[in-house]
């Protein structure tokens, strides 16, 4: 065995020696590479009854990793716990042409439904485990407070650190899943206390309640991948009730594209806030003072990469990360009204709408599902990050809401008000 300079428990060091055979013994050796490689001072069990995986899409260049899936799987190194995944990249209920659709399904995502197979042999949770928001009540891997995680995709990470208090760092893909397979984490960073405080001041001193997605956005291209303390946002959210987690989910979204945030403290509203204070405060933090023309600068910064940049959008994507249930139902009312004011029947922009499969089944309980689907608005579990990594979706003007959307794909963000606009009056903004 290699001299690690971690420390291991009797029970890893087992392992490593190929107690649970050679995979395992691999699989556990890479993780220690990786903690090591960021000042691991030990290996620490995983505590969340299940994980998270980010990949969850079956790219045909992707066969290396279908290689080791195979590998795991033929050793019987199956996770110790069972997994969501992130949102599956195709849904034929999304508007896309014959042509887009032979390169989806031919020479992008040819290989999914093997994918799928693979993942459910390693752990899977279910058929409806695929979405980003994974911690979402109706889907229901919610870790609790303190526990430790091996979850990837950035969106996710920020929410179970910042909103749920949990302990995940930002893991790639497969390194998620190999820490659940072996059941333990290197120790380094946001599992560590001191890696939990922060070393940023920022303050909202905005005249109304800021944009979670742009203020997010201004957060993370600041701070990058420090921690910030968030003051004055309580006056905006109050207490943290499913509008505040909403507009959390899509702050911390933006915190994590925007910059490499991987956790935030709001103080008076996310539970180590509440309960350290400014204690959580590094000595002598920097200040980020936030205020409207702050945010209309960034605003202002954005590119549009559009070829034709006075285009009539073809397509808006609402739900990167995944939409709650309450989105959708104040969304529902908003387009109603708006359409309501233009005087049109129907989405004059094809729309889509994206959630978890389980939250839109519970959508589908309420009367909001019967009332949206009369505005014209599609509901789909899709993934809009992979649809727009079609060549073909790149060159469509696509517009957004999502910081994240804009950030990794020719997608144009407007505000939530220019989006209502749009999809319901039309004409220029």
């Amino acid at each position: 065995m290699t001299d690690y300079k971690m420390k291991l428990s009797d029970e890893q060091k087992a392992v490593l020696n190929g107690s649970k055979g050679d995979v395992m013994a691999k699989v556990m050796e890479t993780m220690i590479r990786y903690g090591e490689l960021f000042g691991a001072d030990s290996m620490v069990p995983i505590s969340s009854k299940y994980n998270h995986l980010v990949t969850s899409f079956g790219l045909k260049a992707l066969g290396p990793v279908y290689d080791l899936m195979e590998k795991l799987i033929g050793a019987g190194c199956t996770s110790t716990q069972k997994f969501t995944a992130d949102p599956r990249p195709l849904d034929k209920m999304v508007p896309s042409s014959f042509i887009q659709n032979i390169v989806f399904r031919h020479f992008m995502y040819s290989r999914q439904d093997y994918y799928e197979s693979q993942l459910d042999k390693l752990g899977l949770l279910g058929k409806d485990a695929f979405t980003c928001t994974c911690y979402m009540d109706e889907v229901g891997n919610t870790p609790g407070q303190g526990e430790i995680l091996s979850w990837s995709e950035s969106s996710a990470v920020v929410y179970a650190n910042s909103v749920l208090g949990a302990r995940c760092n930002r893991n790639s893909g497969i390194i998620d899943l190999m820490g659940s397979v072996v059941g333990c984490v290197p120790h380094f960073g946001l599992l560590s206390d001191e890696g939990r405080r922060a070393d940023w001041i920022v303050e909202i001193r905005t005249t109304r309640k800021p944009e979670a997605q742009l203020l997010g956005s201004a957060v993370g291209m600041k701070v990058m991948e420090d921690v910030p303390y968030i003051v004055g946002l309580d006056k905006w959210l109050g207490t943290l009730d499913d509008d505040a987690r909403t507009y959390l989910k899509d702050f911390g979204a933006a915190t994590a594209s925007n910059g490499a945030v991987g956790l935030y403290h709001v103080e008076g509203i996310t539970p180590e806030a509440v309960q350290q204070g400014k204690g959580l405060l590094k000595e002598n933090p920097n200040v980020y003072v936030i205020d409207d023309a702050e945010l209309q600068r960034v605003y202002d910064g954005y590119p549009v990469i559009w070829k034709n940049k006075n285009a009539r959008p073809k397509l808006c994507f609402m739900g990167c990360p995944h939409m709650s249930l309450n989105q959708l139902i104040s969304w529902t009312k908003k387009v109603e009204q708006g359409l309501k004011e233009a005087g049109h029947e129907k989405v004059v922009i094809p729309t889509v709408f994206t959630a978890a499969p389980a939250v839109l089944k519970k959508f589908g309980q309420t009367p909001y599902a019967a009332r949206l689907e009369k505005t014209g608005v599609i509901l789909s579990y899709i993934c809009p990050l992979m649809y727009m990594n079609n060549p073909l979706s790149t060159s469509m003007p696509v517009i957004t809401s999502s910081n994240k959307l804009r950030t990794y794909t020719s997608a144009r963000y407007y505000k939530d008000d220019e989006i209502l606009k749009q999809i319901t009056k039309g004409g220029d903004m």
